[in-house]
């Protein structure tokens, strides 16, 4: 797989468009997600003017996988074309949807062509305020419906890649030093997202093993897509906010017609903590 390096910073001419004077002097950091908007050849122009809006309403914009329907190159190209206007830095992951063709590495290289960062266990800092960890995260179950590795070699390596990407997002976060701590995920963290969907597919919109790493490193907020007919808002066992930014979700609930955007305001004592931990030695 394509990806950016290990962490990369918010610099270049996507940084700085649309961010308020006002939030800067609040300390306020403006976050916009959306997932599952499915591009397919003849959706050029459907979106496009709606994305440019969020140069003036949000510091980045996250995009939370399935940007394709089947992940071509063809669709992912439209895709990218509704985004030629988005000046904020833009962070995405893949979803499900983008790997079915099986040319998700031709994919990654096109978004970073036009300067969005793809993560894949990564990190991007925006800012000194924001760092936001992303993986694409998998499926499992969650509570006492949990798939555990026993059985099968089909079972356990079925098993292994949840864990794997529950330990991608753990790495991930524990690099992040910045006072606000982002998770962008295509699969859900917690089952509160996923109900509003048949129980009997719960299992397979994702796994609440992603909700540890949020818990231990005190995780902001998490943002992922997939449930398209799931719940806006949970949260996980330690209180970390989780949104499913799924498209037609946001416009089911009246959230918003392409994105949501979310405000964190941020401590300034916190700031300085996360300062001050960042510059001592390991």
């Amino acid at each position: 797989m394509i990806r950016n390096q290990s962490e990369t910073r918010g610099t270049g001419d996507r940084q700085g468009f649309g961010r308020r004077e006002s939030d800067r002097r609040r300390n306020v950091v403006r976050i916009a997600a959306v997932g599952d908007f499915h591009c397919g050849v003849e959706d050029a122009g459907a979106y496009r003017a709606h994305f440019a809006r969020v140069n003036e309403e949000a510091d980045v914009l996250l995009l939370a996988g399935d940007l394709t329907r089947w992940g071509t190159p063809e669709e992912m190209k439209v895709a990218l074309g509704e985004l030629a206007d988005v000046r904020i830095p833009v962070v995405a992951v893949l979803g499900n949807h983008d790997y079915e063709s099986g040319r998700a590495d031709e994919l990654c290289a096109m978004m970073r062509e036009q300067g969005i960062h793809h993560l894949d266990g990564d990190v991007f800092i925006l800012d000194e305020r924001v760092g936001i960890a992303g993986v694409k995260g998998f499926m499992g179950g969650f509570g006492r419906g949990t798939l555990t590795a026993f059985g099968e070699p089909a079972t356990k390596t079925f098993v292994d890649a949840g864990l794997r990407e529950a330990q991608k997002l753990e790495m991930a976060l524990r690099r992040v030093t910045t006072p606000v701590r982002v998770a962008l995920l295509h699969y859900s963290p917690v089952v509160d997202t996923v109900a509003g969907e048949p129980e009997q597919i719960w299992p397979y919109l994702g796994t609440d093993r992603l909700a540890e790493p949020l818990d231990r490193y005190r995780a902001s907020v998490a943002f992922h897509g997939h449930a398209h007919i799931g719940a806006f808002e949970g949260r996980t066992s330690g209180g970390v906010p989780v949104f499913n930014v799924s498209h037609a979700l946001l416009r089911r609930d009246g959230v918003g017609e392409m994105y949501y955007v979310h405000e964190i305001e941020v401590a300034v004592e916190e700031e300085a903590e996360a300062q001050a931990e960042a510059a001592s030695p390991s």
